[in-house]
């Protein structure tokens, strides 16, 4: 995705962006390790936004879209799954 905004659509603003967000993952202790997975769930969800946006501006096509959104919405289902799964070993 970063690749083809930033080539086809010579977009650096929102091509970084979507690079970032998409790569904020990265955990060591298990209270950073939810801190780190926290944040890479929320910059999932901005990950999710930018797609939409861009899907609805037609910077790209809905078949891209689609494969993006799925993707992004499935990791969205794991880490949020996971997250809740940590805080609940955490808990007790």
């Amino acid at each position: 995705m970063y690749k083809f905004l930033y080539q086809e659509k010579k977009d650096t603003v929102i091509s970084k962006q979507v690079l970032r967000s998409g790569t904020a993952i990265g955990a060591q202790s298990r209270k950073d390790f939810i801190s780190k997975l926290s944040i890479a769930y929320k910059e999932a969800r901005e990950t999710n936004y930018w797609l939409r946006l861009l899907r609805d501006t037609n910077f790209i096509n809905q078949d891209q879209a689609a494969s993006l959104l799925l993707d992004c919405e499935e990791l969205l289902k794991i880490t949020g799954s996971i997250l809740k799964t940590t805080k609940d070993k955490t808990d007790t």
